[in-house]
């Protein structure tokens, strides 16, 4: 997503750039990386600003007029899941750090539903996932705490790097032909699972515009803030068991409506582990779909770092 007309002063930089993900046989390059260069979007801004709070205004009309209706809840319960868990299994610990392996019909489900979580294509998503970790806390950093926490949770979306190389350290995932079919598709994606879908759930329940909202508006909101807060807060309140040295944090809470992301701090620590949360007892509920998915062998190759089980 985007960037206001400024630029920093700083000198580019030759600095290594991994273009693969952690444990892969290709081999990184040099590039030559300049400071950001940040100029204002103002698609992502208007979105990013008015969803909020057309999402809020509508759902109170809505219920006023139409009451609330626990079909509507279903429906937004649904489409949150699939989208949720899309992002953190699909687009975060499978396409970003390759954590585990997949079949070509979970892969095709975390894309659809992952475009229905309007947080960009997968291909997109991931090149940015890999430059936080590689200049995490630098001023590379996309999402970098370092220039606070409204920075860290959607400020940087306002904003897009004309600095940033486009799209140079996801060459894999640039091979993988329905990561670019969904790449080349993906407004249209979002728009028909991500709204048309729960739009017609809504329809056969007799309350379609309660599913478009539900579903869809209310639903990506939520969703988008929920990503958020592993950027912004989940840098800032927790604990650091696994590292100190770095500012990402394990902040329990957050991985309850997070589907896990919550113990980031073992994640920036070992981000090629298909687990966050590493203890029997943490909530980690992407930890767990993937795992379930192993059982008739439609996941396989799930890596481990720490020796603790789950």
């Amino acid at each position: 997503m985007a960037n206001a007309n400024y630029s920093l002063s700083e000198p580019a930089l030759k600095r290594q750039i991994a273009v693969t993900p952690q444990g892969s046989k290709l081999e990184p390059k040099l590039e030559i990386v300049k400071p950001p260069r940040y100029t204002l979007s103002w698609t992502n801004a208007i979105v990013i600003t008015l969803s909020p709070i057309l999402a809020l205004t509508l759902g109170i009309l809505y219920v006023r007029t139409a009451g609330f209706a626990w079909a509507d809840f279903a429906n937004y319960l649904f489409m949150y899941t699939l989208a949720g868990l899309s992002i953190t299994a699909g687009y975060h610990r499978y396409f970003s750090h390759r954590s585990y392996e997949c079949n070509a019909f979970v892969k095709f489900i975390w894309l659809i539903f992952g475009a229905s979580a309007v947080q960009n294509s997968a291909l997109a998503w991931s090149s940015d996932h890999r430059i936080h970790h590689r200049y995490s806390d630098k001023d590379q950093d996309p999402y970098n705490i370092s220039k606070g926490f409204f920075w860290a949770h959607m400020g940087w979306i306002y904003f897009i790097d004309r600095e940033k190389p486009e799209l140079e350290n996801v060459r894999d995932l640039q091979k993988d032909r329905l990561v670019m079919w969904q790449h080349r598709n993906y407004i249209l994606i979002l728009l028909v699972v991500g709204f048309g879908l729960p739009f017609l759930i809504g329809l056969a329940c007799g309350r379609p515009w309660g599913g478009l909202l539900w579903g869809g508006l209310i639903r990506m909101v939520l969703g988008h803030h929920t990503t958020f807060l592993i950027n912004s807060a989940a840098h800032t309140f927790g604990t650091k068991p696994a590292s100190s040295s770095i500012s990402a944090r394990d902040c329990w809470w957050l991985s309850f409506f997070s589907f896990g992301e919550g113990y980031h701090n073992y994640h920036h620590a070992h981000p090629s582990d298909y687990r966050n949360g590493v203890a029997w007892y943490h909530c980690d509920i992407t930890k767990w779909v993937i795992s379930a998915l192993s059982v008739p062998g439609w996941t396989w190759n799930l890596r481990r770092i720490s020796k603790t089980e789950s």
